[in-house]
């Protein structure tokens, strides 16, 4: 039976109110560590810091492994709406490409730390484990075939500070923390608020795409086409809308509350379409109907979007010694994203439905939450942490302006397409104290844990006529995204336990040293023991040197485990399947299937930090990450040996996943501030980052045996565009550039960032794009009409820079090179100028 949920209302005002009054109800709390950050990074270094150690009061300046803060400031003063493309600008390490035209990953965008899969990097909200989105990135974007955390949907008002914790951590946090940790700690103010309204647009000039002036016909009967200079546009409209809100529970809680509405137009970056979209007439000569017809009948870029997020941190103190918290949220987003366009003649149209031929339309109805609660405090000599969290993530698919062509001129245009459907539940007790060791500057502080985590999967299946093949010929299902069949869909979960021991001293008063261990143990795959030992020693009050070695794992996603994507193709009269198994079912077993293992890490890393005063500081950070059993997708096995292994199974092609590839990932961060007083110009504080990085593929599996017997050799079962994915799709180098500026009722941030060369690969290494180096530049300018009002303009892209258009990048430029210009693997996308206008009121 479908699931039903509360809030399937499409007034997004309701679901905000509803959300709002029940969040109200909640007396809970959450002990949040860390006070208001400024743009300073002095400031930043006293910061106490969640993630990377244990011990109370632990601030960054003292830290054995690099942490980056990024406080409430330096996330308000940007125009970017959404929270990975901050992290994007705020990040030398973090790429966050804008692809299109990727189904669902048009609609979760996955992001990357130090170049690894979006699944590498763990995600915690205030220091607890978030779930997952639901869906699998299976299109030809970065992270294909990584599902992650959607950041997007944590709404930048809710958030007091980022911390990310550039080091391996599995030893310390478990699966996933392999690239680093994320933690974004909450707001607790329990008082006063914050609402602002932003309102902007990309207002820009497609740089080397001509406009399109006239459609004609030359000498030879065939189309002829003017093309004017650059294509200028408005497009891409979107208001924000944020609110924050604390209040007192008491004398001693707090209930803080942050609302976001976000309502974001398609932008279209698409060149003309120079095909002939309808058939010839009988006399050979092109139908009238070419010269009006509109020829930029693609989206490509950033699709129509409504957002609603609201978050809650709350907590109340029960006594001295105890207090009870609890945090939560509910977000949902309704999107669209184009496909490629059917022309009228395409056999895939018909033209008694779509004379004109038709544009299909993947929609997204995304529903997440979730909720904590717990209870912390002090308990005869231990401090403790009982806690639990859940979370859900459902990816509703739909398909309109769409038809199942096996249909025929019946056939309905919209279509439920079915969901996807991803849970977690963690349970969580964290013990820990100091212990007085003789010999040592300092005691040990001793923490010890226990998680166990049970996670849930689902595939439901979508209406009849979105997978069905009908009896007039042609594809089977809706055109653009076939729905999920009933072979397709499942119920999936599985469980792990962990234990794990943490252990930091001062050897001496210059010297400290972090060890920790953890066992976990699934129910799907069995257990793995990680380990890590991290190191600081003070050479000078200026100087410190820090080391880390690490072992961590990553365990196959569930959505890795149990996605499956079944298509019915008719074959000489009879159903045949093809399409993405499970790597335990019959059909992968067949093919010599092993099924999934984790994927092993081994992490090293090495640093330098010099503060020479409390306006200056630098660190200097070398990290080697090998990953061995990697999992990647196969290819779409087929041929005759592969039909001969498939054999009453029912299927006649088929790909799955299965651990291929070893890599190695090594690399240098470089963090840098200085803060300093121009007189009577103000204050300026000086920011830089710098991140080389680069990825290498470094061993392949050979085919199973069983495929190895039917002809399959490495070639065979894995793409190449695939492994290059790995080493070349995201930038080798990042620099970061910003300088905020303060002055009175006048403030000012100025950035700009460098992404370095980022390449999409493509079958032959020699053809891949090459997207040179390019210099991006936002500005934000402020100023507080009153104490409590503020009006900001700003730009992101100021100077509208673009990447290289495919026709310069590839000699052999194709339709569809030429109908989308530019590279989904662009760094930092390609909608160019974005310009907006901010009210902001504090109260």
């Amino acid at each position: 039976m479908k699931k039903t949920h509360t809030f399937k209302a499409k007034d997004q005002w309701l679901k905000v109110a509803l959300m709002m009054s029940a969040s109200s109800a909640i007396l809970s709390t959450a002990n949040v560590y860390a006070q208001e950050q400024t743009a300073a990074a002095a400031d930043d270094l006293e910061t106490i810091s969640v993630i990377g150690s244990r011990r109370l009061g632990r601030t960054v300046e003292d830290s054995p492994v690099p942490i980056d803060i990024i406080g409430a400031d330096s996330l308000s003063t940007t125009g970017q709406t959404e929270t990975n493309m901050i992290l994007g600008n705020l990040l030398p390490s973090f790429n966050f490409p804008q692809p299109s035209l990727t189904d669902g990953t048009d609609h979760v965008r996955p992001a990357q730390l130090r170049g690894l899969a979006p699944d590498h990097t763990l995600v915690l909200v205030n220091g607890k484990r978030r779930h997952s989105n639901a869906l699998l990135n299976l299109n030809g974007s970065t992270g294909r075939g990584s599902s992650a955390v959607d950041l997007n949907a944590i709404p930048a008002n809710a958030i007091e500070r980022i911390e990310v914790l550039r080091d391996g951590a599995a030893a310390q946090y478990g699966s996933d923390a392999i690239a680093g940790v994320i933690n974004i700690v909450l707001k607790s103010a329990s008082s006063g608020g914050s609402a602002s309204v932003t309102y902007g647009a990309n207002v820009t000039t497609m740089d080397g795409v001509p406009d399109l002036k006239d459609v004609g016909i030359d000498d030879n009967g065939d189309l002829a086409f003017t093309e004017g200079g650059d294509r200028e546009l408005t497009d891409g409209q979107t208001a924000t809308m944020r609110a924050n809100m604390g209040f007192a529970l008491g004398d001693n809680g707090f209930f803080n509350l942050s609302a976001e509405f976000r309502d974001r137009s398609a932008s279209n970056r698409s060149d003309y379409d120079q095909r002939e979209n309808y058939s010839r007439l009988e006399d050979g000569s092109l139908d009238p109907r070419e010269l009006t017809w509109d020829r930029y009948n693609h989206n490509f870029g950033n699709g129509d979007v409504e957002d609603v997020a609201v978050f809650y941190n709350a907590g109340f103190e029960l006594n001295e010694n105890a207090e009870l918290y609890s945090f939560g949220s509910y977000s949902t987003r309704e999107g669209e994203g184009g496909g490629f366009y059917r022309r009228a003649q395409d056999s895939r149209n018909i033209e008694a439905i779509y004379p004109d031929g038709f544009l299909p339309i993947i929609t997204s109805d995304i529903n997440d939450y979730s909720f904590a609660t717990g209870v912390k405090g002090f308990m005869s000599d231990w401090n403790y942490d009982l806690s639990a969290v859940y979370g859900e993530d459902e990816f509703e698919f739909g398909v309109k302006n769409s038809l199942n062509t096996s249909l025929g001129p019946t056939s309905q245009t919209v279509f439920d397409a079915g969901t996807l459907i991803y849970d977690q539940l963690t349970i969580n007790l964290d013990l820990s104290r100091e212990i007085d060791v003789s010999g040592l500057a300092s005691g040990v502080n001793v923490a010890v844990g226990a998680e166990y985590r049970r996670e849930g999967y689902e595939i439901e299946a979508g209406e009849e006529a979105s997978y069905v093949q009908g009896t007039f010929g042609g594809s089977a299902g809706s055109q653009v995204f076939p729905g999920f069949t009933p072979e397709s869909a499942g119920d999936n979960s599985r469980h792990n336990v962990s234990l794990y021991i943490d252990l930091e001293a001062y050897i001496t008063d210059n010297w400290n040293v972090t060890v920790a261990a953890r066992y976990e143990d699934y129910s799907d795959f069995g257990s793995t023991v990680n380990g890590k030992f991290a190191t600081r020693y003070t050479l000078t009050e200026e100087i410190a040197l820090r080391a880390s070695v690490s072992t961590g794992f990553r365990a196959p996603s569930l959505q890795q485990q149990y996605f499956t994507s079944i298509a019915t193709v008719f074959v000489d009269g009879e159903p045949t399947e093809t399409g993405t198994f499970s790597p335990n079912s019959n059909v992968a077993q067949a093919l010599g299937s092993p099924g999934l293992d984790a994927e092993e890490a081994v992490n090293y890393g090495a640093g330098i930090t010099w503060s020479p005063d409390s306006n200056f500081s630098l660190s200097v950070d070398y990290y080697n990450i090998k990953i061995d059993d990697r999992i990647v997708l196969s290819n779409n096995l087929s041929g005759e040996g592969i039909e001969t292994l498939l054999a009453g199974t029912g299927a006649n092609r088929a790909r799955f996943f299965l651990n291929a590839i070893d890599s190695e990932t090594s690399g240098v961060d470089v963090v840098a501030s200085y803060n300093t007083d121009i007189q009577n110009w103000g204050d300026v504080a000086f920011n830089a980052g710098f991140n080389y990085n680069k990825n290498e593929v470094t061993d392949i599996i050979d085919p199973p045996a069983v495929l190895a017997g039917a002809g399959v050799d490495q070639g065979n079962l894995f793409s190449d565009v695939e492994l290059r994915r790995f080493e070349v799709g995201s930038p080798k180098t990042k620099l970061n550039l910003s300088a905020v500026w303060t002055m009175d009722e006048w403030h000012a941030t100025l950035r700009t960032t460098r992404y370095g060369e980022t390449q999409e690969p493509s079958s032959d290494p020699a053809t891949n794009e090459v997207l040179p180096e390019k210099w991006v530049t936002d500005l934000d300018v402020g100023y507080d009409v009153t104490e409590n009002v503020t009006l900001t303009l700003g730009a992101n892209n100021l100077f509208d820079v673009y990447p290289d258009t495919t026709r310069e990048l590839v000699e052999d430029v194709g339709t569809f090179s030429r109908l989308f210009p530019y590279s989904g693997f662009s760094p930092f996308g390609f909608s160019g100028r974005f310009v907006y206008g901010k009210v902001s009121v504090t109260f």
